[in-house]
């Protein structure tokens, strides 16, 4: 089959386009290089506006004076120089409802080009969304990522993510339902919030691509290693205030037994670079769910804090840690992170099972033959 992937800001449709190339079939990946910058077959990425000095300037001083980003324009421009190129396929998979960042008027006149010129079109349920904000507005979670902006909604991320539940992202969220076949959510946080809903499929979890994610087993020889990224414009949403909290702690704590990285937004090959050294990654706190860099880390044997919920547990029926909850609490934090430095073995031991859990439930080939089922059967 010829498939179109449209979007990418965590490596989900590259290791998914990997996973159906070893299947044998044709995949072109169309997106926005953020600042991780993922490898794409057409990029829409604003490089004029975004890179040259002088437009970015002028950029600048347009959407200080207007509200009005003319990168977003030129994202809609490199999308209409290529659109020859994504017409005739046989399948085509949204990342999200609003996959390349253009102006919602815009971002419609793009999906409607590919809606109108492809057979069967797709929606990942992965990021914001009108379906997955609302619900988290509603208090259906017992904490998520709009918990820090709870009163305080100019804070960090909140104002991007808080749009999504305003009327012009809901019309986006109509128009693409009424466009595409199917949603298909990738992890809990955004299959609970779509559950018993008639356009969604169960969830898939997303794939990670195991050939290339080599697992490394952990040994500890004096200290041990915690490394804690951060993208700085999502510090509230990854919940990177309870880990930088914990940390103090724990340094105060073993100062002699740990070594603490922190690596600030940085390019996604020097991030891996610093936590390929590590035993503990922190990644984030306010999900249910693990995410891309949490998958990509157990992958290599790492331990992980992230989502690992109950709910989560129960979805894989399983009875022994793959990762550790990273729950919004300091102090449980702190606790977690003691009991591993004063149980090394529990270290290596974890992540030996974070290995064998992704092989089994997140290889990318599985997975890719997961979608191919589920495009086929809809």
């Amino acid at each position: 089959m010829r498939i179109l992937l449209v979007g990418e800001y965590s490596r989900f449709h590259n290791s998914l386009k990997e996973g159906l190339v070893e299947l044998g079939h044709e995949v072109l990946l169309i997106g926005d290089n953020d600042f991780k910058n993922y490898p794409l077959d057409i990029s829409v990425f604003a490089k004029a506006f975004k890179k040259n000095y002088l437009l970015n300037k002028f950029r600048q001083g347009v959407f200080r004076l207007f509200k009005f980003d003319l990168a977003q324009v030129e994202t809609a421009y490199r999308f209409y120089t290529n659109r020859k190129k994504l017409v005739g396929f046989d399948v085509v998979q949204l990342i999200n409802e609003y996959p390349l960042q253009s102006t919602v008027f815009l971002e419609k006149k793009m999906l409607n080009y590919i809606f109108k010129n492809n057979s069967k079109v797709f929606l990942s349920s992965c990021g914001d969304d009108y379906s997955s904000v609302n619900y988290m507005l509603k208090g259906q979670f017992r904490y998520s990522v709009v918990t820090p902006c709870i009163g305080n909604p100019e804070l960090g991320h909140c104002p991007y993510t808080l749009r999504y539940a305003k009327k012009p992202f809901q019309e986006l969220h109509e128009f693409v339902f009424e466009n595409t076949i199917a949603v298909i959510p990738g992890d809990l946080d955004y299959a609970i919030p779509l559950q018993n809903h008639p356009h969604a499929t169960a969830l898939i979890p997303y794939p990670i691509n195991t050939a290339t994610l080599k697992y490394c087993p952990l040994e500890i020889a004096e200290k041990i290693i915690i490394f804690h990224g951060i993208n700085e414009a999502n510090y509230f949403k990854k919940g990177n205030h309870y880990f930088e909290a914990a940390l103090k702690i724990i340094k105060d704590k073993y100062p002699t037994r740990v070594d603490i990285i922190t690596a600030k937004s940085m390019p996604y090959a020097t991030y891996i670079e610093l936590y390929n050294k590590s035993h503990i990654v922190l990644d984030q706190v306010l999900t249910y769910d693990q995410g891309y860099n949490a998958l990509e880390a157990m992958a290599k044997g790492k331990v992980v804090f992230t989502g690992a919920e109950t709910e989560f547990l129960a979805h894989y029926k399983l009875t022994e840690t793959v990762c550790v909850n990273a729950l919004p609490d300091v102090s449980s934090i702190v606790n977690e992170l003691s009991f591993l430095i004063e149980n090394p073995t529990e270290i290596t031991a974890i992540g030996k099972r974070a290995r064998a859990f992704i092989e089994k439930e997140h290889d990318y080939k599985a997975i890719a033959e997961r979608y191919l089922q589920t495009w086929l059967k809809n």
